[in-house]
C-alpha cells in the first residue's frame, strides 16, 4: 500500500482515512487514480480535488461510514468500483453496521491491488452469469442469539460469499483454531476468493491452461472428494516442499487460490515496505538483507519479489515475537510455489497494466 498526502497542507494520509488529522480537509479515494485526496466542498453533496479539476460525490455507503471512495458527480451509478459489486451486506443496526465496516475496509484493500494491475473486475450488471458479486451472509441464530447454522465462506461462478461474523475477531479465531490454520484473516479470506474468480477470468487459452495444471494439478478433479479425503487423511507427507499450506495441497483449485492471495499478500506488504523506505542490513547476517528498489506491482519476476521478501518477512516475524504476537506470515516458500507465483505475476501482467 502507498502512502497519501494532504494537498492542502503536506500531511502524510492513509489509505482508509477519512480526515487530515492536520488541517481537516475531508478526503476520499478516486479509482481512476488510485489515489486518496483532499477535498474541497462544492455545493450540496458535491466535492473538488484539492487542487484539482472535476465533480465527484461519495459512494452511496459513506452514509453509513462504510466507504471513503468517489465516483464523477455525473455517474450512472450510486456506489463506487469496490461497493458496486455487493449483493448483501450486513444489517445496519450498531453490531451490523461494525461488521460491515470492517468487511468494507478489507474489501477495498482488495480493490486496491485489483486497481493496480487494472484487472479486469465485471459486474452482474456487465457478466449476469459470471461477473463478480459478494454477499457478506448472516449465521442463523435463535431468538437467545446462539448460532444453529454458521454462514459459509466460498466462491461459485464468480459469486464470493463470507460469513460477516468472521469480521468479529473472536469468531474468526475461534475458528483458525478449531482447523488449525496459522493465519486467517477477512482480507485474507478476499484475496483467497478472488482467486477462484479470476482462474475462470485469466485462465482461458489453451496454452495458459496447460501450464496451470502442469503447476497445480487438473482443476476438474473431483472437489468434494478431495476435500473429504483432505479432512480424514490430512495432507501428504511432503507439502512443506510444494504447497503454500495444507490447505493448498487439498485440490488444484485451492493450490491456485492460495497461491494467489500470497501473491497479493507478498507485493502489496512490499509496497508498503518501500513506502516506508524500510529495509534490512543486519551486521554479521548478510543473507537477510534487502531493499525493496522497484515497484512491486510491476516486478517482472516472482524471484524478483521473493528475493526481498524472505529477508523482510523474517525481520517482520522477529519484531511480532519481540512484541509476543504470533509471525505475521508464518509460511515458508519452497522453490515450486515460488514457480507458481511466477506464474501468476506473468498471469497479471498480460491480463492488467499499463494504466
Amino acid at each position: 500500500m502507498k502512502l497519501f498526502s494532504c494537498k492542502t497542507c503536506g500531511q502524510t494520509t492513509y489509505f482508509d482515512n477519512r480526515l487530515c488529522v492536520r488541517c481537516g480537509s475531508t478526503l476520499g479515494f478516486l479509482a481512476e487514480d488510485v489515489t486518496l485526496h483532499a477535498l474541497v466542498p462544492e455545493g450540496e453533496g458535491f466535492w473538488k480535488v484539492a487542487p484539482g479539476e472535476g465533480l465527484y460525490r461519495f459512494c452511496e455507503n459513506a452514509a453509513h461510514d462504510v466507504c471513503n471512495w468517489l465516483l464523477p458527480a455525473d455517474s450512472t451509478h450510486v456506489f463506487c468500483k469496490a461497493c458496486r459489486h455487493n449483493r448483501i451486506v450486513p444489517t445496519t443496526d450498531p453490531k451490523g453496521l461494525e461488521r460491515w465496516r470492517r468487511i468494507g475496509a478489507a474489501q477495498r484493500h482488495l480493490f486496491y491491488s485489483i486497481l493496480r494491475w487494472n484487472l479486469p473486475h465485471p459486474t452482474r450488471e456487465e457478466d449476469p452469469t459470471g461477473g463478480l458479486v459478494f454477499d457478506f451472509l448472516a449465521d442463523e441464530v435463535d431468538a437467545d442469539g446462539n448460532v444453529i447454522q454458521a454462514a459459509m465462506t466460498g466462491h461459485e461462478d464468480g459469486l464470493i460469499s463470507l460469513r460477516a461474523a468472521e469480521a468479529d475477531d473472536e469468531v474468526r479465531e475461534s475458528v483458525r483454531v478449531s482447523m488449525d490454520e496459522p493465519y486467517r484473516t477477512l482480507l485474507g479470506h478476499f484475496r483467497h476468493e478472488t482467486g477462484h474468480f479470476y482462474w475462470t477470468q485469466l485462465i482461458r487459452d489453451e496454452a495458459t491452461l496447460e501450464e496451470a495444471r502442469r503447476l497445480f494439478g487438473d482443476e476438474r478433479e473431483d472437489y468434494a472428494a478431495a476435500l473429504q479425503r483432505n479432512y480424514e487423511q490430512g495432507p501428504p507427507p511432503d507439502w512443506q516442499e510444494r504447497f503454500i499450506s495444507t490447505y493448498a495441497s487439498c485440490h488444484p483449485a485451492e493450490d491456485f487460490a492460495e497461491c494467489w492471495a500470497h501473491f497479493f499478500h507478498i507485493v502489496d506488504t512490499l509496497e508498503t515496505a518501500r513506502a516506508f523506505g524500510l529495509n534490512t542490513d543486519p551486521k554479521g547476517h548478510e543473507e537477510l538483507e534487502a531493499e525493496v528498489t522497484f515497484d512491486p506491482y510491476r516486478a517482472p519476476s516472482a524471484g524478483r519479489l521473493v528475493e526481498s521478501w524472505i529477508p523482510l518477512s523474517v525481520a517482520m516475524n522477529a519484531i511480532q515475537r519481540s512484541m509476543g504476537q504470533p509471525d505475521s506470515y508464518p509460511f515458508v516458500l519452497p522453490p515450486p510455489v515460488v514457480e507458481k507465483l511466477d506464474f501468476i505475476n506473468r498471469l497479471v501482467r498480460q491480463a492488467g497494466l499499463p494504466m
